[in-house]
Formats: structure tokens, C-alpha cells, sequence
């Protein structure tokens, strides 16, 4: 079976590494017939060198054969270069099926691509839903579910979400491809990362909570300066040191506004998956408007308050690790309070039992799916 995998973002890094551990796995011990060509289509959607060809070196993806080097744009210039280019690798390659990950213009431009010359598009992370259309990645999961031949669920949840669309072929709970790279990077970044060292901070132990942990880079939140400047006046009022590495698009909108970031917050450069790990697993809360680490969050047993309206991870929020705060500074501070005042318990997870990315790939070669590709 030959695949092209469409990458674009950096939690698609991520969420990769499994899935190739999984596929090297697979093809060890299989005939040469059964085995798995998987071809990795980078787009550039995240070109900073600390958000993307790092982590195929840290997290052991095969380097790309293909870089599209699209960069930054609006979405539809970004997804219409993407459309283009992805195209003309489909049809050059003839793969048996495209694999895209989660909710990005990439994920919407590959599975676009693959549709309209009948490719069969399987998609990890399906049947996510925030509910909210003015998201750009409520959109692009919609639409991406819709023409999926193989949808992978991380939750039961989603599998209900797709049901209640109509979508009930080939839709199966997996678990969570996230959660298994977390179990296996989180004890690599142990040994490998030494980024408390570096930003001069402690490890946690049960009586010194040192830092908080904390990102900002959704555009709903740097887009508007009303919300960036609520969301910095309540980390304000927050009395412990609450570390930031800054996205690109977040450090952008600050220098141009001019706006001076409060003095308890320590703000970094991107850091990369090992070293974010390892920041993650040592801090004491998690402040985030990332769907990410709002999962990650909860996967290292961490309380975390989010920065947004909503989420897609509603299992996080009904086992009482997650509270939905928005921008407004009362509600983040009240959220602060209750969660380090909560006493830590230990719950089981419905993301799975960290075999996502091995019940993925051999649900990908048996299968069926209709396959009238152009040849």
C-alpha cells in the first residue's frame, strides 16, 4: 500500500511519530506485499525552523519527500498554493490513500486534493467539534470529515458527533494518537531535554509549585486586541512566575502594538515537543488557548484553564481538569484559584490506552474503501 501523508502544522508532527513507529513496525514483521510506503508531503504551513524541521529530526519522522514551502498567507491563499501543489504530487505519485491529520488549511487543502480525483482520504482526528463556525478549524474538520473514506476517532464522543451528521461507514474509536506520543516522549524528555536548566527553573516536587505554563497563539485571541490585552491583565494578577514560549504570530502582534507583557510572565522562544514535555510535566497549571495542550494537559494529570469560548476536548472539561475561561480576567483568575485548590485525583482516560497509532495502522490494511483513482 502506498499512502502520501499531508503535514502541515506543528501538532500534525506529533501526532505523525506514532503512526511512522507503528508503520516500521508493521512492515518488520509483514510480507513485502502487505508492507506500507508512506510518503510525507510537508507543506510549510509552520516554517520556523523551531516548529518544523526540528521535530521531524527529535521525533524520528521520516524526512519529507516532498516540501511545498507555502509559508504564511490568508487562508485562502494559503489553501488555494496548497491545493495546486498537492495535486500535482497526487498524480504524479498515484497513491492507494491519502492520511491527513486534524483540523489545519493543510488537512482541508489535501483532502480537497484527494477528493476530486477520487483518492481515498483517511483522516486521523476525526468527528472533533467545537460548534463554533466562526472557527477557521471548525470549518476545515467539517468539510475534511465529509469527504473521508476512513475517519479515525480519537473518543467515543466524536464518533457520536459524525453519527449524528450522518457519518456511520468506516468511522472507528481508536483513541488518541496524541496520548501515545505523550506516553513515549514525555520519559525521552526526561533524559534529552534540559530546558528547566536552560530558563533557570526547578523541577516540581510536591511542595515547591514553581511556574505555570502558558501559550497564546490562536488567531481569535491575536487578532483582537481587546482579548490579547485581557488574557496578559490576568496573568498579571497572578502571583507565580507563568513561563510563555511565544508563538511567532503572538510575538508579531505585541512588537507592533508595543504592549509590555506583565513582569511575572517570562516569555520564551518556541521550544521544541521534548522540551515543551518536559515544561509541561513540571508546572503546576497550564494556561492555553491550544487544543493540544489542553489534551496534554490533562494526559500528564496537570489542571489547566483555557483560553478560549470553547473546545473540541469536552472530556477534559467534564472530569473537572479543565475550566473554559474565555478572555475575561475574572473568570481566568476564579478558574486559577479553584483548580490549585482542587485536590489532585487520578481518573482513567477516554483517550484510549496509547495504542491509537498501532490499531490505526492495521485498520488501514484491512480496510475497504472505494478506490477509482485517476492512473
Amino acid at each position: 500500500m502506498k499512502i502520501i501523508t499531508v503535514l502541515g502544522a506543528r501538532p500534525q508532527f506529533v501526532k505523525a511519530a506514532p503512526i511512522s513507529r507503528a508503520i516500521r513496525a508493521h512492515n518488520k514483521f509483514s510480507d513485502p506485499k502487505d508492507q506500507i510506503q508512506d510518503f510525507i508531503v510537508h507543506t510549510g504551513q509552520h516554517y520556523d525552523a523551531n516548529m518544523s524541521e526540528l521535530f521531524f529530526e527529535e521525533l524520528g519522522i521520516s524526512p519529507p519527500s516532498h516540501n511545498l514551502g507555502i509559508g504564511s498567507g490568508s487562508h485562502a491563499q494559503q489553501t488555494g498554493q496548497m491545493l495546486i501543489k498537492v495535486e500535482d504530487i497526487l498524480l504524479q505519485e498515484h497513491p492507494d490513500l491519502l492520511l491527513i491529520y486534524g483540523d489545519t488549511n493543510s488537512t482541508l487543502a489535501g483532502a480537497l486534493s484527494a477528493s476530486k480525483i477520487h483518492i481515498p482520504i483517511a483522516h486521523i482526528e476525526a468527528g472533533l467539534r467545537s460548534f463554533n463556525r466562526r472557527m477557521p478549524e471548525e470549518i476545515n474538520r467539517v468539510l475534511t470529515d465529509h469527504m473521508s473514506s476512513i475517519l479515525f476517532c480519537p473518543t467515543q464522543q466524536a464518533v457520536t458527533n459524525l453519527s449524528n451528521e450522518g457519518i456511520r461507514r468506516n468511522v472507528f474509536n481508536v483513541g488518541d494518537v496524541m496520548y501515545d506520543a505523550f506516553l513515549h516522549f514525555s520519559q525521552i524528555a526526561k533524559v534529552r531535554s534540559n530546558i528547566l536548566k536552560n530558563i533557570h527553573l526547578q523541577q516540581k516536587t510536591e511542595t515547591i509549585p514553581v511556574y505555570y505554563l502558558a501559550t497564546i497563539h490562536r488567531a481569535e485571541n491575536t487578532d483582537d486586541p481587546s482579548r490579547l490585552k485581557s488574557i496578559f491583565e490576568a496573568l498579571s494578577y497572578i502571583d507565580t512566575t507563568i513561563v510563555l514560549p511565544l508563538h511567532p504570530r503572538t510575538r508579531n502582534v505585541l512588537k507592533k502594538s508595543a504592549f509590555i507583557p506583565p513582569s511575572n510572565v517570562q516569555i520564551i522562544d518556541p521550544v521544541s515537543y521534548l522540551d515543551m514535555c518536559q515544561l509541561l510535566v513540571n508546572a503546576k497549571l497550564v494556561l492555553t488557548d491550544s487544543g493540544g495542550l489542553q489534551k496534554e494537559a490533562f494526559f500528564a494529570q496537570i489542571p489547566c484553564v483555557t483560553l478560549r469560548d470553547e473546545t473540541e476536548w469536552t472530556e477534559t472539561v467534564e472530569t473537572g481538569w479543565n475550566i473554559i475561561a474565555s478572555a475575561d480576567p475574572a473568570r481566568i483568575q476564579n478558574a486559577v484559584h479553584t483548580l490549585r485548590n482542587t485536590p489532585e485525583t487520578q481518573i482513567s482516560s477516554p483517550y484510549g490506552s496509547g495504542q491509537a497509532a498501532s490499531n490505526i495502522v492495521s485498520l488501514l490494511t484491512t480496510t475497504k474503501v472505494d478506490h477509482h483513482a485517476y492512473t
